[in-house]
């Protein structure tokens, strides 16, 4: 019944949320011995931060319109070039001179929409043919078509690099970091024309036995009986993917939270006092954030729980044991797509040393097709947003793809 508690909360919330803006903005106003005072004013703050925080379960636009592209500003239009039940491969398609380096990001199917790596979809534009995979809540996806598991993700980025033809890139961010390490292998053992060039590994759990972080260790705290009991739900019958057997975006969404409630905290205290100082620039920069943060996705039971024991719990890949549909993943096999791994020195989520695991596992790949970068002064988000994600890790990232692009 976790779902329907949830939805009668989020209801009654909701009907507060328009209320408590009125009454913000009315104190607001410029009263005698009412609305300039600090007080009453910072009050209007907090009722109309609470108005503003509220979690969502659809996907924001990217809003990626124009790009510098050569010193001249581009317009930007989003593509569908290929869509399942279950994603669709955006493409960010520009109007350009000549061709550019054709590169998949790989979104994760972590409780957030793909729109949490607008950042860098916004940065990679600049010199990249950008396409993105953009995985549908599943509470959307009637039962009819069928189940999403591990190996239908894999299935998935191997498909999307076929459309986008030879000669193309990928690069995962996080969760995925295990799925695109696998379809690549598979690629490659196939001899598939498709293997991408190179290979970028971001923050992700290749090893989890490395340096291994609370959410590991929470991961291996409790049998798999656990996670099923206390984190699965039905979605309801009000929704197209009804009895669907889902990780609810909510309980991720908490979860995450949880993780750094003092950082959280302070976030929303400064986001009121910034709409009391009347500083609406801050007020919207933190609000943006948690409008993208708290729109949450659910996962499908049958991608969630096995990712969890085979990758937080068994360590399948580390060990050669990964298999997708029955047939085991060979990292050896790799040994036309150059790899890089990226880490963040401060990353709470993802340890260091996690990710670049990755780059004993590929024996196939010569020394010089490999490189490693450690972001110091950065956590998990930090690697792929942000200041240090523009100006010292995209650098990085850009060299490799422009070297094996020729």
């Amino acid at each position: 019944m976790m779902y329907e508690a949830y939805g009668a909360q989020a209801s009654i919330l909701d009907f507060f949320r328009p209320i408590a803006a009125a009454a913000g903005a009315v104190m607001r106003q410029p009263m005698p011995f009412f609305g300039q005072h600090f007080s009453v004013r910072r009050f209007a703050g907090v009722l109309e931060t609470f108005a503003n925080l509220a979690i969502t379960h659809s996907r924001l636009p990217f809003d990626v319109t124009e790009v510098s592209d050569g010193g001249r500003v581009v317009p930007v239009t989003e593509e569908v070039v290929a869509s399942t039940p279950f994603a669709s491969l955006l493409r960010f398609r520009k109007e350009v001179d000549a061709p550019q380096p054709r590169v998949l990001i790989v979104a994760p199917m972590s409780g957030h929409f793909a729109t949490l790596l607008k950042a860098t979809v916004k940065t990679m534009l600049a010199h990249h043919d950008v396409y993105i995979t953009d995985w549908h809540n599943i509470r959307d996806v009637p039962l009819a078509a069928g189940e999403f598991g591990f190996d239908t993700y894999v299935d998935h980025v191997i498909e999307f690099l076929q459309v986008m033809g030879p000669g193309s890139h990928v690069v995962a961010v996080c969760q995925p970091c295990v799925a695109v390490l696998a379809a690549v292998s598979i690629m490659a053992e196939n001899g598939d024309a498709a293997q991408p060039r190179s290979m970028t590994l971001m923050a992700g759990p290749i090893d989890t036995r490395v340096n291994p972080t609370k959410v590991n260790e929470l991961a291996k705290t409790k049998p798999i009986e656990w996670f099923e009991k206390n984190l699965i739900a039905d979605v309801p019958v009000a929704y197209k993917g009804a009895r669907r057997k889902v990780y609810p975006g909510f309980m991720q969404l908490a979860a995450f939270v949880s993780m750094n409630p003092d950082r959280h905290m302070q976030s929303f205290k400064d986001m009121a006092q910034a709409h009391a100082d009347n500083d609406m620039t801050k007020f919207q920069f933190i609000k943006s954030f948690y409008e993208e943060y708290f729109a949450v996705m659910d996962l499908p039971a049958e991608f969630y729980l096995p990712t969890v024991q085979m990758v937080f719990q068994d360590h399948l890949l580390p060990l050669g044991k990964l298999r997708v549909h029955d047939r085991a993943v060979k990292p050896g096999a790799i040994r036309r797509t150059a790899l890089l791994t990226i880490e963040g020195e401060r990353d709470d989520i993802c340890g260091l040393g996690q990710t670049l695991a990755a780059q004993d596992l590929c024996t196939g790949l010569r020394q010089y097709m490999k490189s490693h970068h450690v972001q110091t002064g950065v956590g998990h988000y930090g690697t792929f947003s942000g200041r240090r994600w523009t100006n010292e890790i995209y650098p990085k990232l850009r060299d490799v793809i422009e070297m094996t692009s020729n």
